[in-house]
């Protein structure tokens, strides 16, 4: 059997470990079986993923949706990481659970979104950005989150309702995307939550 790479003096060269195989994605939700879950929904709740494309953190954003009860998760076909193994086993399962849907047109599933009366709040570090504990999260919801290091496009941006940041006391600029996710999320649950078992007195 002939050696796979050759190298000097008959001996066998070593394979380069640092060269990553090409991961397998299982096919996700298309733009109408999204729809039809969100339709399953009295209050929808959804997160929005512009062009993210760290598998470790779509994993870690898959199992924080799962732990906040999101009811579907949205990202582009196009720049962006599906479900693949490592995302599956950084989410811990929740890959398995949570509706994932990779649309062609992310700007159009936006507009049927809010078209079905759901307001959209996009993550921003914009001076003018509202802070994401000043916004009323607690009715039908979809959270944008951008990808790392860019943010959000310039067209996912126009397409959200509102602009949200979140506070930073240090000299870091920005978290990262899972962990930021990580901040909005629970910050919609723990006001959704306040609004079913704590009704404002009349």
């Amino acid at each position: 059997m002939k050696p796979r790479f050759s190298a000097p003096h008959g001996k066998q060269a070593r394979e380069n470990r640092h060269v990553q195989a090409v991961e397998k994605t299982v096919p996700a939700l298309d733009e109408d079986e999204l729809m039809a879950v969100i339709a399953q929904h009295e209050t929808p709740f959804v997160l929005i993923l512009d062009c993210v494309q760290d598998p470790h953190n779509l994993g870690a954003i898959l199992r924080t949706a799962d732990a906040a009860g999101v009811h579907a998760v949205v990202a582009p076909k196009d720049k962006a990481v599906g479900i693949t193994e490592t995302v599956r086993r950084i989410s811990v399962g929740a890959a398995d659970h949570v509706p994932f849907a990779q649309v062609t047109n992310l700007a159009r599933t936006m507009e049927k979104l809010k078209a079905a009366g759901i307001w959209l709040v996009g993550t921003s570090d914009h001076a003018k950005s509202k802070s994401i504990y000043e916004l009323d999260l607690t009715g039908p919801l979809a959270l944008v989150m951008g990808a790392e290091e860019k943010g959000m496009r310039r067209l996912t941006e126009e397409n959200c309702d509102f602009l949200a940041s979140i506070p930073m006391s240090g000299k870091v600029e920005c978290l990262n995307v899972s962990v930021a996710t990580g901040v909005c999320v629970f910050e919609a649950v723990r006001q959704r939550k306040g609004k079913v078992s704590l009704p404002c007195p009349i």
